[in-house]
């Protein structure tokens, strides 16, 4: 699979986003797609997944604010993001595998497919 995220930007507090994850190569509906995101000096860190079951999992801090999604015929997923922060500020990554949500915050050595990132800064 081959991902590749879209969406990232400037934004002000408060404001909302939606980030967008264009995925190539096998069809996807097997997958869950999950996004992480990172600051530089920090670990990567798990928000929120989706399986193909269309369970679904948020991380507590974006809870109540951001949305994940899936079109399976389009192959995308998609972070609604609203009520942005400062400290959501990030490069946000989408990845895939063949595994399931389990309830709980999506683990980097789960995904093998992962995009390059885009951009989210948070700012006034």
């Amino acid at each position: 699979l081959h991902l590749v995220e879209s969406g990232g930007g400037l934004v002000q507090p408060g404001g909302s986003l939606n980030l967008s994850c264009a995925i190539s190569g096998l069809p996807i509906d097997d997958y869950a797609l999950a996004w992480f995101r990172q600051v530089p000096g920090k670990e990567r860190e798990g928000l929120s997944c989706i399986d193909s079951d269309g369970d679904l999992y948020y991380e507590n801090s974006v809870k109540g604010r951001f949305t994940i999604s899936r079109h399976n015929a389009e192959k995308m997923a998609y972070l609604q993001m609203n009520s942005l922060k400062p400290e959501d500020t990030a490069v946000y990554y989408c990845a895939a595998d063949l595994a399931a949500c389990y309830g709980r915050t999506p683990q980097i050595f789960e995904y093998d497919f992962w995009g390059q990132g885009t951009q989210v800064t948070v700012s006034s």
